[in-house]
């Protein structure tokens, strides 16, 4: 049993890089050319790197605030299911389970889904681009934190 609570904490301490990774980086579509990149921050041009509001018309200003503001809300419950992950481990009785830990993995997991299906919807099918890590990260963070939100809630302290 030991053994399983290691594994599920190695992953989510993988998942929490992951979404830093994902949230932080400028790569979620490059062109087909690899010179520029969008990222959900900002948009990259030989090395030049310019707000993401000074490239996308102003429509999808509110859709690509959602998806900055579902990622770090993802960061921010993957964070604290992490904490009360340990402080449950120290705390819960013998027998209990990680209720608490599975729910906020569980929101966290509602964040990201929310925040690349957005991304997903309104920029990802431009023409001449292609999905890069940070895109790819961030689906891996989502199916990853599913799994973990599910473990948290079968798993007992033993």
């Amino acid at each position: 049993m030991l053994v399983i609570l290691a594994a599920v904490f190695v992953v989510h301490i993988a998942v929490t890089i992951m979404l830093f990774v994902a949230t932080i980086s400028n790569v979620w579509l490059k062109t087909n050319t690899g010179i520029t990149s969008l990222g959900i921050w900002y948009h990259c041009t030989s090395g030049t790197c310019n707000s993401i509001f000074n490239y996308i018309d102003s429509g999808n200003h509110p859709s690509m605030r959602a998806v900055e503001a579902f990622m770090i809300l993802a960061i921010i419950f993957c964070c604290f299911a992490l904490i009360a992950f340990i402080a449950q481990l120290f705390t819960l009785g013998k027998g209990c389970r990680f209720y608490i830990t599975g729910a906020l993995m569980f929101v966290c997991f509602i964040c990201i889904l929310i925040g690349v299906a957005i991304y997903t919807a309104r920029f990802g099918h431009t023409d001449g681009t292609y999905q890069a890590y940070c895109f790819i990260l961030a689906w891996i963070c989502f199916v990853l934190s599913f799994i973990l939100a599910i473990l948290y809630m079968i798993l007992r302290k033993k």
